[in-house]
């Protein structure tokens, strides 16, 4: 029963935090965006994302936010949210589910708490410019 299960391999579309210039703010901070480096076009797309690990030795979590897309075009990037710099010494979950025609796609992206910094930093495909990357 389980072995026709079949679980499709999420290729060629990842999340990256990328730091821009925030007028509210004065000042740079990063935002989280899902890029779609595939030739397909991602339909129904739900990112529910989160943050928790420990701080001062106290373990702390935020709640969740949840963001829908009716489509995401191939080879394309969507901005998701800001990410509070409260959060990132914490691990930073985003769960993406979405379809490509029939078939239900599903994988969690974890930046890794203090890892969305400028010592992380690469080109972002589509963006062209620095972020941090997780695939």
């Amino acid at each position: 029963m389980k072995k026709d299960i079949i679980i499709p391999e999420v290729e060629n579309v990842f999340l990256a935090a990328v730091q821009e210039w925030s007028d509210d703010f004065m000042e740079k901070v990063w935002y989280a965006y899902l890029v779609n480096d595939s030739d397909f076009n991602l339909d129904g797309v739900m990112v529910v994302s989160k943050a928790f690990g420990t701080i001062d030795g106290e373990m702390k979590k935020t709640s969740l936010l949840r963001h829908a897309f009716v489509e995401v075009p191939a080879v394309s990037v969507v901005k998701i949210e800001m990410i509070e710099k409260s959060v990132l010494a914490l691990n930073n979950e985003f769960m993406v589910t979405f379809f490509i025609g029939n078939t239900l796609y599903d994988k969690n992206y974890i930046f890794k708490a203090h890892s969305i910094h400028e010592d992380f930093i690469e080109e972002v495909p589509i963006l062209f410019v620095d972020g941090v990357i997780v695939r």
